[in-house]
């Protein structure tokens, strides 16, 4: 196993791990550990280079500095990828490589789920590493934290809606949902249930076509996605999606969905803003994962019902978001970055 420091300015430690026995190339970026240890999931994806690994770890270690301390966690922010396809290339002795790349950090930095993993990866890192959750079973295992992630994202479409469509009753409203992994699947149950119409895409043509017949959803084309009539756009899929290119082609009201580090640049709440746009910060809208990982981490009791308080908290934190974006006349991902830049000030001694 090959650990080597990286530079990263903006960070406080990242790494990049290889194993060449198994096959193991990828980063682990710790952002913070202001407010406890960084924690953040793994994801597993094919890259076009290796640079581009990197750039999503330093920027998804980031998202979730924010996304712990909008959700009132007692964590920092990191994340971990591997290269790898996760259909193809993950392999019981790739996962250990990686749970011991994880247990080397010393607790500096907890996995989790995330893109391309699994309850049963989580426990197979686990088994190299204490520094894990999102486990299946155990006295404060959490499991998949998908479900609770798209019940967040649903109380923060709702919310939306009311600011921006004067109700947050959603039936007949119609929502066009990105990527249908994990995440996606379980938000468009939801919406299905709130009476939404569904407009879906994803990769997997195969999956589009189960959650097409499963909701009654229009399916199209990935690329077409962005060109679609709707009131909601729900991105669930990777980053950066929205940006100069894509954001001109949009025909909504609302942007609120479950992907990490939606917009490309900073630039682009503005764009959205602009446009009459308006956009639920992704970090405040997708907490609800990470709130549900907090209970294994730190060991919680009662876990549903400190959860479902959380995802309370977390919508009215929306909810002030939004309200204040309003008042000032500015994108709700500049007051959301303010508020948590607030929060994340060292408190003086």
């Amino acid at each position: 196993m090959q650990i080597t420091a990286v530079e990263a300015p903006d960070h406080q430690e990242v790494v990049r791990i290889e194993d060449r026995a198994s096959g193991l190339v990828g980063y682990i970026a710790i952002h913070s550990t202001l407010r406890g240890p960084a924690a953040g999931g793994v994801r597993m994806r094919r890259y076009a280079q290796e640079v581009d690994a990197l750039t999503d770890a330093l920027r998804l270690s980031r998202g979730m500095t924010y996304k712990n301390a909008a959700a009132d966690l007692a964590l920092g922010g990191g994340k971990a990828v591997i290269i790898a396809d996760p259909a193809t290339q993950k392999t019981p002795d790739l996962l250990e490589a990686f749970g011991m790349a994880v247990d080397s950090l010393n607790g500096r930095y907890w996995t989790a789920e995330d893109m391309g993993m699994t309850p049963a990866d989580m426990a197979r890192i686990g088994t190299r590493t204490r520094f894990v959750a999102g486990l299946a079973d155990g006295a404060f295992a959490s499991g998949d934290p998908s479900p609770i992630t798209a019940r967040g994202i649903f109380y923060a479409i709702r919310t939306a809606a009311k600011h921006r469509l004067g109700s947050v009753d959603l039936t007949g409203r119609t929502v066009a949902v990105q990527g249908l992994g994990h995440v996606g699947h379980y938000l468009c149950g939801y919406l299905h249930q709130a009476g939404a119409k569904l407009i879906v895409t994803d990769i997997d043509s195969a999956q589009v076509a189960r959650v097409a017949e499963l909701y009654g959803a229009t399916a199209v084309a990935p690329d077409a996605i962005y060109g679609v009539d709707a009131d909601i756009f729900a991105p669930c899929a990777i980053g950066a999606i929205l940006n100069a290119e894509t954001i001109p082609q949009l025909k909504v009201s609302v942007v609120a969905g479950g992907a990490n580090n939606q917009l490309a640049t900073p630039d682009d709440g503005t764009r959205l803003h602009a446009r009459g746009i308006l956009y639920a910060p992704d970090y405040v809208a997708n907490g609800g994962g990470i709130i549900n990982v907090a209970t294994e981490i730190q060991q919680i009791s009662g876990r549903e019902a400190w959860v479902a308080e959380k995802l309370t908290a977390l919508d009215r934190t929306m909810d002030r978001i939004l309200t204040r974006a309003r008042t000032l006349a500015v994108s709700p991902a500049e007051v959301a970055d303010a508020i948590v830049d607030e929060i994340l000030q060292p408190k003086a001694a």
